[in-house]
């Protein structure tokens, strides 16, 4: 049995090789950790800079065995891994967190809307569709403009689509894959919001200063921290994020993206039970940033402080724009964080950038 909290020079396992993995991995390394990365493909970015690579399906049993065999606790960097991968391992002797709730509920947006007004937690209205007929149906229930998106998968804008009138709701179920699907109602919001926090092995909950994004074709491009928000809204947002924590038991960090309605009520768009990109403002505007936190979280050591010394425009580095890096690089205000992939594609995240204000 693992032993809580971890002393350095245990073993963090992570599913995914990604970026969020790669900076995962560094962040474990500087609180004296070695990682093992458990990815589909040789190489990731993750992987170079851990000291363990597990090359294998998500779902491979053999492969989940040796991450076992290697780690003492585990952690995932994206929520498309198998929940069965999670209670695999767990049956092996390895604690994951977050747990397997967590990342079931997340992984369905029908699940995941259903929790959160369960929690308390207010959402658009909604409404699940199965085939074609079904989703007219719930357009028609609803009222248009509705948004489509695939109840599981889709990301960055993948998967969904609006639905202007009710009688085109059927070839928006086709076009976006034929698959079950979410129907939901427009939000008439003013702006989008999130909110990054943790919770410990012991129920302590951290939560950092919010943050306001801005998307382009269903990508984020930027996010603004600490955002210009009233004390009753942050408190608002602090409240919505200790909630759902609680509801999961959750241990590690979570992001919770938030539409701000006109009143100042919020509404929660999507949650993602790891490390989030709007969340990345932190690795340069506070003393303990999102990956850092992550692994104090699963570590079980105490939770490090969120609050922000520095203002921080966020930019995503999408496809060939990481390679102005020279240029960014040399600009004083700028923190320039490159992921280390082999192949810029468009829209494909190459790396970000923080740029630093006095509070």
């Amino acid at each position: 049995m693992t032993a809580f909290p971890l002393p350095p020079g245990s073993t963090i396992g992570i599913l995914g090789g990604g970026q969020l993995g790669r900076m995962l991995a560094l962040a474990a390394g500087r609180l004296g950790f070695d990682v093992a990365v458990l990815d589909p493909e040789a190489g990731g970015p993750a992987s170079r800079v851990s000291a363990y690579e597990v090359v294998g399906a998500y779902d491979d049993p053999a492969a989940l065995a040796e991450l076992a065999r290697l780690a003492d606790v585990v952690t995932f960097e994206f929520e498309n891994v198998p929940a069965a991968a999670v209670e695999h391992l767990t049956r092996l002797g390895v604690p994951v967190a977050p747990g397997a709730r967590a990342l079931a509920v997340a992984q369905d947006r029908v699940e995941e809307k259903t929790f959160l007004n369960g929690a308390g937690v207010a959402t658009v209205a909604f409404a699940p569709a199965d085939d074609a007929e079904a989703a007219r149906e719930a357009v028609a229930a609803l009222g248009a403009p509705a948004l489509m998106k695939t109840r599981r998968e889709g990301y960055d804008g993948k998967g969904q689509k609006w639905v202007e009138h009710a009688a085109e709701a059927a070839a928006a179920f086709e076009a976006v894959g034929g698959k079950p699907v979410i129907l939901e109602a427009p939000a008439d919001f003013v702006r989008e919001l999130s909110v990054i926090a943790a919770r410990g092995r012991d129920g302590e909950i951290a939560v950092y200063p919010m943050a306001e994004n801005h998307h382009e074709k269903g990508v984020l491009r930027r996010s603004f921290a600490p955002a210009d928000v009233s004390a009753e809204t942050a408190a608002q947002a602090e409240r919505i994020a200790a909630q759902i924590l609680s509801a999961l038991d959750y241990v590690g960090v979570i992001g919770i993206e938030l539409f701000e309605l006109k009143g100042g009520r919020l509404l929660v768009n999507e949650i993602a039970p790891r490390v989030h990109n709007t969340g990345h403002w932190t690795m340069d505007g506070c003393e303990v940033d999102q990956f850092e936190q992550q692994i104090r979280a699963v570590a079980g050591w105490p939770l490090g402080p969120t609050h922000a010394h520095s203002r921080v425009e966020m930019l995503n580095l999408l496809g060939q724009e990481a390679e102005a890096w020279a240029k960014l690089a040399g600009e004083p205000e700028t923190r320039i964080h490159l992921y280390g992939k082999r192949e810029a594609t468009p829209s494909r995240k190459m790396g970000h950038v923080n740029r630093l204000r006095p509070l």
